[in-house]
């Protein structure tokens, strides 16, 4: 697909710009429909994005000037707001904002249109909250910071002229936390296609190795009941102490290439998906691959794994709900091909066909 063609002058807007994933994947797709629009972001690490070099200029905020603030935003929440309304998007007629935080409270004015396409709306303050605050102490203390932001959360969803959601769970929390309504536009998720494996009869995970929310911890101690062979790729904060949770039938195989990646999902026997996710890239990718994927049956899985056809469901984030899935899985035959053909739903060109179309309404 070509690059639109209509003189209309647009711009992107992210949360932070310091690392590599799925949301970053929409943001190239974005690129390759507006090659001129420029990225703002509150923050720009150039050593850990380099993929944002392809946009003629990536703007930054006042975050930017603050030591360490490249690679600690998490500390920066409360200034998130202040960030994002101090840019001027007065000369754009079309600003286009992804976000899971504060890039939907962008201010525009005049006949600009915003489009926000919604990551989530922000874990941290709705359907995280009590993952993100697990401390009474803790809680006690931010309460009223997680009431101040909440409110602004609020106020921001009031500003986008149209919100699009990454899935039906997503578009359920756009509902539930800001009352608003939106549509589904599914992120693009590169095909991978034929290609050559590492080996073959093992179960993959792809994922960031944490207690939290991933819950990599509960796919471990499932494999190490079940002795079955098990590839995580990954890395994170919890990575250590992963490793000294599991048994020696699973293979820790940290950061690797795409094409290293790549040959890890087609020797896969299935990929193990125990953690629920807004959309969840990595079941697309294994099902482009022809392999099937273990999931648990909430969140974005629902819109990419077709039960008993390209994957299987369990119910309860608890050892013996997975472990009774992995076991039924092992009874069942999967056809690659309607596996395949699944992914093809979720493929860039589809992505940047239907963005593309919403554009053209709105501005049109």
């Amino acid at each position: 697909m070509k690059p639109w063609k209509l003189m209309k002058k647009v711009a992107i807007v992210y949360d932070r710009v310091n690392k590599w994933g799925g949301a970053e994947r929409v943001l190239l797709a974005l690129h390759e429909i507006f090659p001129k629009a420029p990225l703002y972001t509150s923050v720009y690490d150039p050593v850990k994005a380099p993929w944002a070099k392809v946009f003629p200029k990536v703007k930054t905020s006042f975050l930017q000037k603050i030591p360490f603030s490249k690679s600690n935003h998490e500390f920066l929440g409360t200034f998130m707001p202040l960030a994002f309304e101090s840019f001027d998007f007065s000369e754009y007629d079309l600003v286009i904002s992804v976000t899971s935080e504060a890039a939907k409270g962008i201010k525009t004015g005049g006949e600009t249109k915003h489009i926000c396409y919604c990551l989530t709306p922000t874990r941290y303050l709705w359907s995280g909250y009590n993952e993100y605050f697990k401390s009474g102490l803790f809680r006690s203390f931010t309460k009223p910071i997680v009431w101040l932001l909440r409110r602004w959360d609020k106020k921001a969803a009031d500003r986008p002229d149209i919100f699009v959601g990454i899935s039906k769970e997503v578009q359920k929390r756009i509902k539930k936390y800001y009352d608003k309504s939106s549509i589904v536009i599914f992120p693009p998720v590169d095909v991978l296609g034929a290609g050559k494996s590492i080996a073959s009869g093992y179960y993959l995970i792809v994922s960031r190795l944490d207690y939290g929310y991933k819950k990599v911890d509960l796919a471990i101690r499932v494999f190490n009941k079940l002795g079955l062979p098990l590839v995580i790729v990954g890395t994170g904060r919890e990575e250590r102490l992963l490793k000294k949770l599991a048994k020696g039938n699973i293979k820790f195989a940290g950061k690797v290439s795409e094409a290293k990646l790549r040959e890890y999902y087609m020797g896969a026997k299935a990929l193990i998906m125990p953690q629920e996710e807004d959309f969840g890239i990595t079941a697309v990718e294994a099902q482009s691959a022809g392999v099937p994927v273990i999931a648990y049956k909430k969140g974005g899985a629902l819109d990419t794994v077709v039960s008993g056809k390209t994957g299987i469901f369990f119910d309860r984030q608890t050892v013996g709900s997975l472990e009774k899935a992995v076991i039924a899985f092992q009874k069942k035959k999967f056809d690659k091909r309607i596996i395949t053909r699944n992914s093809l739903k979720f493929s860039r060109k589809r992505f940047k066909k239907e963005f593309l179309d919403l554009t053209k309404k709105m501005l049109n």
